[in-house]
């Protein structure tokens, strides 16, 4: 038996009124003791309100609205800080949009048992995306590429979205000291965790390009991650990573 009460799925939101309500559904109908925290950027489209309307029907799903697009990295902050204010032992991260599949929830709470960071890969095995332009999909593969190159960083899918930490993880990092807000979030994240001596553990997923909605990447978080990485190398030379 998985320890699904123990367990927050944080679901950052912009805009995803095309897609709230069915993820909800879909989770509270498969994990009915599954705990969702929704981090609502103050969405213009009403996602707000669908979030609040399940909450009605169950104590499992929360919501913390903020009052704008303030970035991918702040909201999974927040939700993270609202996870150890509880007792929750294992913290989820994952997108609205359908492209990480809820299926795949079991897979990473079992291996997130027996470590400490459970990342849903897109590497492992082969290339496992569906639905992505040529352009996108040798972006992200060389992104992990370099990443491993500039810090070492012995993980194929360092940019993936889709993971799951043990309490313990989340509190040997200061969080009030993490500088990404981007996609580069996910890599800073890793490599701490990593850096620390922690286990880590890639788990093969099947990633599917949004099926509604717009999507949130844009030339500036790739620019954001580009630096990042060398910041985290620096850091890491100069004994000021914490």
């Amino acid at each position: 038996m998985l320890p699904y009460s123990k367990s927050l799925l944080i679901i950052p939101t912009y805009n995803e009124i095309d897609n709230i309500e069915n993820m909800l559904s879909t989770l509270t109908s498969l994990y009915p003791e599954l705990n969702i925290l929704i981090i609502e950027d103050g969405s213009p489209d009403g996602t707000a309100n669908i979030v609040k309307k399940f909450m009605e029907q169950t104590s499992r799903v929360n919501i913390i609205e903020r009052t704008g697009k303030l970035g991918l990295g702040t909201a999974y902050i927040a939700g993270f800080n609202w996870a150890l204010e509880r007792d929750f032992e294992y913290v989820f991260e994952m997108d609205c949009d359908f492209s990480h599949d809820p299926k795949d929830i079991p897979t990473l709470l079992g291996a997130a048992l027996e470590n400490d960071l459970v990342i849903g890969s897109r590497y492992i095995g082969g290339i496992r995306i569906i639905n992505w332009p040529m352009h996108r999909l040798l972006l992200s593969y060389f992104a992990g590429v370099y990443t491993r190159i500039i810090t070492g960083l012995n993980i194929l899918d360092a940019t993936g979205g889709f993971k799951c930490f043990k309490r313990s993880a989340l509190e040997s990092l200061n969080l009030d000291r993490v500088f990404s807000n981007g996609y580069s979030f996910q890599i800073e994240l890793n490599f701490k965790i990593w850096a620390k001596g922690l286990k880590v553990k890639e788990v093969p997923i099947v990633f599917t390009e949004r099926r509604d909605g717009e999507s949130k990447m844009s030339g500036g978080i790739v620019y954001e991650a580009v630096f990042a990485v060398l910041k985290l190398r620096l850091r890491k030379i100069f004994g000021l990573l914490d």
